[in-house]
């Protein structure tokens, strides 16, 4: 028995790891790297395995960076299954079309100025195309149920567990025989924490042996959930009464339907102005939030108790949706307005249109309520930069800028803490998904247990 890591070993992005097992391989995640512009090369290169050879692909959920190269995967001769729970089947389906959109558009653009060239090269190929993710969507196969075992193969089993990250999200346990030995493996998946709307509380933790946690937040606690909301109200107020404009660039799964729950409740509970105008700008936040709909088995009790009382979580009345890029291309003309646009790192989508027309404004704001990687242009915003690169153009950054760590996604160091030591004593603990900093800190807090922080591609007994 063996695992390898070939995804998210000292970074946040591209999770993908292999456990080899009775002769089957067994992948957990197939993720895209996100950041710069080495980060996301890293994707075309080898996967550190082949393919063809993978049994069996167990999904933790839907976000682009646990997901996005199964179509790759696919087209490169996987004929496996993938196992996952339906709501991350329905939002990784949405997620892998939107990547293959985006990665057709680029290359696109990159052959027509290329075309522009005197020497011109050859034609670039995007990384995968639409029928890849549409062909890799016959390969899902939906768990019925959290907390349940399931065989995949003889001396081989699995778990599925409440991550609490976003809807659908899991933490994976596999149960594996060889040879007279028994393993459980636990992969922590992203973890979420306690409190927060829509989606229930992290399950706790089956004990292991060994345990992969991520650790993006390893090295810091968060701010408390409601100081939060009420700082993104203050935020919101403060630059309407000025007739600025409040960004708020948002991942479309679970962090734009938690905006639009607060939204709502500030509206209800007259913390907002009532005739407050949200613009939701992004037609695949749209698309996630009639998926939320649909998997309403997901969802917490506040939020059922929302629905009880006859209303929509994530509707209220200035609330406006914005499809066409025509209407979305109008809203530079709008004042004292608040626009939710993707993509939470600004590393595309239209957010970084509003970007152009907004950040050189004293008077606007620009809310950021999630983690941005290295490298991405929202970071260099929340570090400071006076001045950045948006769509071609150099812009100076005057508007005010709000870092709002309550909303995250993940959870903080000492839940991490909480939830690993609900785990056992693991004999082994192999810290990922988090960069160099956020693990070091981490480990250093983990008591009873070996800490690996294993290299990429790099491989370990069981």
């Amino acid at each position: 028995m063996r695992i390898a890591f070939h995804g998210a070993a000292r970074n946040v992005t591209g999770s993908c790891y292999l456990v080899e097992c009775l002769g089957k391989q067994i992948l957990i995640d197939c993720g895209l790297y996100q950041g710069n512009r080495e980060m996301e090369e890293e994707n075309r290169n080898d996967f550190g395995f082949d393919p063809a050879a993978i049994d069996y692909l167990l999904l933790t959920h839907g976000h682009l960076d646990h997901c996005g190269r199964i179509p790759l995967l696919s087209r490169l001769g996987f004929k496996g299954k993938i196992i996952t729970t339906a709501a991350t089947r329905e939002l990784a389906r949405l997620v892998m079309l939107d990547s293959a959109r985006i990665h057709e558009e680029e290359a696109g653009y990159k052959n027509y100025k290329a075309s522009k060239k005197r020497h011109r090269k050859e034609l670039i190929e995007p990384l995968y195309n639409t029928l890849d993710a549409l062909n890799c969507l016959d390969a899902f196969v939906d768990i019925t149920a959290f907390d349940k075992l399931y065989d995949l193969c003889p001396g081989i089993r699995t778990t599925f567990y409440d991550a609490g990250h976003i809807l659908g999200s899991a933490s994976i346990l596999l149960e594996m025989e060889e040879a007279g030995k028994h393993r459980r493996v636990l992969f922590s998946g992203d973890l979420g924490y306690d409190g927060r709307a829509i989606i229930p509380d992290p399950a706790t933790p089956p004990h292991a042996d060994t345990v992969i946690m991520e650790s993006t937040y390893g090295d810091r606690l968060h701010k408390k959930l409601e100081p939060s909301v009420e700082e993104l109200y203050q935020a919101i107020n403060t630059t309407i009464a000025r007739n600025g404009n409040v960004l708020i660039p948002s991942f479309a799964l679970e962090r734009t339907q938690e905006l639009l729950y607060y939204l709502r409740e500030g509206i209800e509970q007259e913390k907002l102005p009532r005739n407050l105008q949200v613009f939701l700008d992004s037609p695949m936040a749209i698309s996630a939030t009639q998926i939320f709909r649909r998997h309403r088995e997901c969802f917490d009790e506040e939020t059922w108790a929302v629905i009880a009382s006859g209303k929509d979580p994530f509707e209220f009345p200035g609330l406006q949706i914005i499809r066409d890029t025509s209407e979305s291309m109008a809203l530079k003309h709008m004042q004292g307005v608040v626009i939710i646009a993707g993509s939470g790192m600004c590393t595309g989508g239209r957010i970084r249109h509003h970007l152009r027309h907004n950040l050189w404004r004293p008077e606007a704001s620009v809310v950021f309520v999630g983690y941005a990687a290295e490298g991405t242009l929202a970071r260099q915003i929340i570090e400071g930069s006076a001045e950045v690169r948006v769509l071609q153009e150099e812009i100076e950054v005057n508007a005010e800028i709000y870092t709002i760590g309550g909303f995250s996604a993940h959870a903080d160091q000492q839940e991490l803490l909480n939830w690993h030591a609900q785990t056992g004593s693991p004999e082994r603990t192999f810290l990922v998904h988090g960069e160099e900093t956020a693990m070091q800190t981490l480990a250093s807090h983990l008591t009873g247990t070996q800490v690996v922080m294993p290299g990429l591609h790099e491989s370990f007994e069981l």
